[in-house]
């Protein structure tokens, strides 16, 4: 079974609805097929706001993606179902596959909370607090002035802690990673790696990593090349080598995957689609018993699920 916590197939429907279908084999790095090929069993669906959307537009923008969400991912597919807690997960049969909504960066909801709890009531479960750059809850992981959380960054964190939601600090600039690991009660880094492997600002410093560990949290390894290797190409070796400093810090039970799939323009040799995934798998067992890849595949993401 696969837990796969980022992926960005709803903005490649929102960006290119002509030419990218969810149903087709090899539109997407992630359709349906390839999802009930690879024994999928929880993938989660971000939101994420074309950085070009003006104020005004982003929230709009926001809500199409929910109702591409349900008209091309959802209704075509039955077996698919939409989820938003852990029993939500428990409740699936055998060959049923979770669904759940992500927001990647507060810019959707416009400095207005009602926006969020909008977003909340229409299923979202996890939020983070941005994106790359600045916005009005923190500074992301670029902004060259790295600062941290705003009030109304601690207002957002807040509201995700009394509804039980996963705040990512994926992102998020250093300061502001330190400010919300002080505050959230359910902080997860959805797609990140280890900075001392590969020094990509996009990437957790030991101190950080070893701070998710202290907060029960998960790690979700992605498969970006540049933040894998300094190369510019990047093998499943790569992978296993984040997998091993974060293992090394003492983060067995911490570690997932958060793929990025259809967020990414270059991909990992011999993991281009969520269908070689198995390709993986067959490594991970080379080098880890059969309890720690259920682990990293599945378990550690679905233990931190707020029931």
């Amino acid at each position: 079974m696969l837990f796969d916590a980022h992926c960005d197939v709803l903005m490649k429907l929102y960006l290119e609805p002509e030419k990218k279908a969810f149903q087709s084999k090899h539109t997407l790095h992630i359709t349906y097929p390839q999802l009930v090929d690879s024994r999928s069993k929880i993938q989660l669906f971000a939101i994420y706001i074309p950085s070009n959307l003006k104020p005004g537009q982003r929230f709009q923008a926001a809500l199409e993606m929910v109702n591409l969400f349900h008209n091309q991912i959802l209704k075509p597919n039955p077996k698919l179902k939409f989820v938003t807690s852990k029993r939500d997960i428990e409740k699936l049969a055998h060959d049923e596959i979770g669904t759940m909504l992500t927001l990647e960066g507060i810019e959707a909801i416009e400095e207005d909370l009602t926006k969020l709890e909008i977003l909340y009531r229409l299923g979202v479960r996890s939020a983070g607090l941005t994106w790359n750059w600045a916005n009005a809850a923190a500074d992301g992981a670029l902004e060259p002035r790295g600062g941290g959380l705003t009030n109304f960054g601690h207002e957002v964190v807040s509201f995700l802690n009394e509804n039980r939601m996963w705040t990512d600090v994926s992102h998020l600039s250093e300061k502001a990673f330190w400010d919300t690991i002080e505050i959230a009660e359910y902080p997860i880094a959805s797609h990140s790696n280890a900075y001392s492997i590969c020094p990509n600002p996009r990437n957790l410093k030991n101190g950080q990593i070893e701070a998710l560990i202290k907060k029960d949290s998960v790690m979700g390894i992605t498969f970006v090349p540049p933040f894998l290797n300094k190369k510019g190409t990047a093998a499943i070796s790569d992978v296993i080598r984040h997998i091993e400093h974060v293992c090394s810090l003492g983060g067995e039970d911490h570690i997932g995957f958060g793929s990025d799939f259809d967020g990414i323009s270059e991909t990992v040799q011999g993991l281009s689609s969520f269908d070689q995934y198995n390709n993986l798998i067959n490594t991970l067992q080379r080098y880890y018993s059969e309890k720690q890849v259920k682990k990293f595949l599945f378990e550690n993401f679905v233990g931190r699920l707020p029931d």
